[in-house]
């Protein structure tokens, strides 16, 4: 979870590490007398790791100030995480904007759990505290938010590797998961998951707590309060893509922009297999251009931004969408198969199981005659039913090249109750799609009972599968002619923007 950098240049001034409230920070401060706007970072990965960025903003004229949050790195106390960020958060805005050096204009930025910190503080916080402007990328907006989807189903491999790496220790360890699965591969796997820390090799007791919050959506709830400008920055790839948008969408304050690319959680810094060089955004020098506009008050009312288009080189503005699309789509299976938990589908693998009991549903498409813009929501509608009392059921839809390479395009999960054997109708959304296909590209998709170890395996007993200590396997039963996958589709071209100007306008 690197977060986005500026280059690094040689300034005169030097930065300043103090103690703020207990708390571990670090300063940064332009040439000349000041007073200055400043920016807050607040981070449990080491404010030492944005040296080049506090050098950045400074050259550009804030004042720069990166933190750890309590009971991590420098700082002292216990590290409960989403716990102490508000609170801890008022207290250091605060503390800045009672500087000298403070011309009392103050930016709340940050990335994946920073991005949290930093919403928490504008829309949590006393009035006296609560920032001018907020920069979220990539944001990891509350415990129960990152543990599950917004369907109820488990997020496995992120929350262990998080846990694994930064959980109950004030350093952090980014292979812990890894260094673990080599010595159990099947680490994921034993049962319950609520022992997962014995497998690990660690001491994890704030791990339980991962599946005990239930409050998502805490954050996006105040969203339409907030009463200050938001910049949204996220990948199309990255596993909080949707919250991202949907914070940029619900966003009440006086202007809201989003900047999403073909990237994964690491922004620019880990582009996808369809991102292009035109889709190489210097994030820093936006960041801080933006927030130079928002202080001064210079942007434009209301929501705008860009999407990048994967797959070419075009971005588009934020708000425009395709028009309802249904593709074609032949079974190139059998609608029957068998979602068994000792043997899930996996989540890591795109090549089809040559043999064994069949663990999914397969529908291709017809290659493209032409090529396809795909701007916004995909879901799929079914019909069907399974012989268990619960039952999860996983979509994956795939691009399949000209070329035969396999490239992931969405995946979506819904949890469902109920009599065994009874028939429903249900649909299950796939997410925000920004893509080109080219033409002579083939859809799959791919419908099924589990998607391991991204996520957690549903036992079929009706127990939580996070607790659960017994599995069954689960018969499935997809009606083929209620079966519609829905995209949207750009009728026409879609209209080029420059994503800075999208941003600053």
């Amino acid at each position: 979870m690197t977060p986005p950098t500026t280059p690094s240049t040689p300034s005169t001034p030097t930065t300043t590490s103090l103690s703020v409230n207990g708390l571990a920070t670090d300063v940064r401060l332009p040439d000349g007398p000041g007073p200055f706007p400043a920016v807050l970072i607040r981070t449990p990965y080491d404010r030492r790791a944005h040296g080049a960025e506090l050098r950045g903003w400074a050259r550009r004229g804030f004042a720069a100030v990166a933190q750890d949050v309590r009971g991590r790195h420098g700082s002292p106390g216990e590290w409960r995480p989403y716990t102490h960020e508000t609170a801890d958060g008022a207290d250091t805005a605060r503390w800045i904007r009672d500087r000298p050096w403070s011309d009392g204009r103050l930016v709340a930025a940050g990335s994946s759990y920073a991005a949290h910190c930093a919403l928490a503080l504008a829309l949590e916080a006393p009035e006296d505290a609560r920032p001018d402007a907020v920069i979220a990328a990539v944001p990891a907006l509350g415990i129960a938010d990152t543990a599950r989807e917004p369907t109820g189903v488990e997020r496995l491999l992120t929350r262990a590797g998080w846990w694994a790496a930064h959980g109950d220790r004030a350093d952090s360890d980014d292979t812990a998961l890894a260094k673990a699965l080599a010595a159990d591969p099947g680490a994921l796997a034993h049962l319950p998951l609520l022992d997962l820390p014995r497998r690990l090799g660690r001491v994890l007791p704030s791990w339980p707590q991962v599946w005990r919050s239930h409050d998502r959506g805490r954050l996006l709830a105040r969203a339409p309060e907030a009463a200050v400008p938001l910049l949204a920055v996220g990948g199309h790839h990255d596993h909080f893509a949707d919250e991202t948008f949907d914070l940029w969408h619900r966003w009440g304050g006086p202007s809201a922009r989003l900047l999403r690319g073909p990237w994964g959680h690491g922004l620019v810094a880990a582009p996808g297999p369809d991102a292009a060089p035109a889709h190489r955004v210097h994030l820093g020098d936006l960041y801080a251009r933006w927030a130079s506009a928002a202080l001064a008050g210079t942007l434009r009312p209301g929501r705008a931004g860009a999407v990048a288009l994967g797959g070419s080189p075009l971005w588009t503005a934020a708000d425009a969408e395709g028009d309802p699309h249904t593709p074609r789509l032949r079974p190139s299976s059998d609608f029957r198969f068998l979602s068994d938990p000792e043997h899930p589908a996996s989540s890591a693998d795109l090549t089809l199981p040559a043999d064994g009991p069949r663990d999914r549903c397969v529908l291709v498409s017809p290659p493209l005659p032409r090529p396809l813009d795909l701007l916004g929501p995909a879901r799929l509608r079914l019909r069907a039913r399974a012989d268990t009392p619960a039952a999860d059921w996983f979509a994956r839809l795939v691009a399949l090249g000209p070329d035969g390479r396999a490239e992931r395009l969405a995946v979506g999960a819904v949890r469902r109750g109920g009599p065994p054997g009874h028939t429903t109708e249900f649909a299950v959304p796939l997410g925000r799609l920004a893509r080109r296909l080219t033409a002579g590209t083939r859809l799959r998709l791919e419908i099924t009972g589990h998607h391991f170890p991204a996520h957690a395996r549903n036992p079929h007993t009706g127990e939580d599968p996070v607790t659960a200590t017994r599995l069954l396997a689960s018969r499935r039963d997809v009606d083929p002619a209620s079966t519609e996958l829905v995209l949207s589709a750009l009728r026409t071209r879609p209209v080029p923007t420059d994503p800075a100007e999208e941003i600053l306008r």
